[in-house]
């Protein structure tokens, strides 16, 4: 099941890439304008099924993983990555 976007994760997801609302936009192929009124949303906001699907993984594709509610808050971080010839 695909992590449940919050306004304050989206902006923190284009944050750790760098990316901005554009090319957030062009990665999950969510209008530019969603997105940007989503962020601008209170925290108990929520995204169509399909909106959110198409962000989060636009966000994993960009190499972001998401961490699960757990008692400590949802939040979002890099992967792991490799080392090279690991």
């Amino acid at each position: 099941m695909s992590a449940h976007l919050s306004p304050r994760l989206c902006r923190a997801g284009r944050s750790f890439l760098g990316w901005e609302q554009a090319d957030l936009a062009e990665a999950s192929g969510v209008s530019k304008s969603t997105v940007g009124a989503f962020e601008r949303r209170e925290e108990t906001a929520r995204l169509t099924t399909m909106n959110n699907r198409a962000l989060v993984e636009a966000f994993e594709r960009a190499g972001l993983e998401f961490i699960a509610e757990n008692g400590g808050g949802a939040g979002i971080r890099f992967r792991e990555r490799k080392a090279p010839g690991a």
